[in-house]
């Protein structure tokens, strides 16, 4: 149960912070630039955390149980990271682009959950779903 409630609260105090920072990078800043040293911390960190993760295998070996996914998951981070950066330059609030990009992101994982992963959507989540394309419209009137 701590893992379950734990790791949410993780997504959204590191959602805030990112929305925070996206938002704050100076508009000056060429986006490339402020990239690289944001995946240089990441890499750094995540070497440093390494280590800190029991295993029982060890680092470069670690690597041979990796799969095409973490070189997909690098090219849709760095369009993760480009698009906010983008957006908020493009005039964008922080309390409205990332509320319109994750409702329509939640709203493209729907077929996406059911079909491939054979996840059910009942009719509670149809209305959710339908106040949430509700709650789009409104949002950008």
């Amino acid at each position: 149960m701590f893992m379950y409630v734990f790791s949410i609260i993780l997504i959204v105090a590191s959602n805030v912070l990112y929305n925070i920072c996206q938002k704050s990078t100076p508009e000056k800043a060429n986006p490339f630039s402020a990239l690289l040293i944001t995946y240089l911390t990441a890499a750094l960190l995540t070497c440093f955390a390494y280590f800190f993760n029991k295993s029982e295998k060890g680092f470069v070996q670690s690597f041979a149980d990796l799969n095409w996914t973490s070189f997909a998951l690098g090219i849709s981070i760095v369009g993760l990271e480009l698009g906010y950066l983008l957006a908020y330059r493009a005039g964008w609030k922080i309390s409205v682009g990332s509320l319109v990009a994750n409702i329509a992101l939640a709203l493209m994982l729907i077929p996406i959950g059911i079909i491939f992963y054979k996840e059910g959507f009942g009719f509670n989540k149809i209305i959710g779903a339908a106040f949430c394309i509700i709650g789009l419209i409104f949002i950008n009137k």
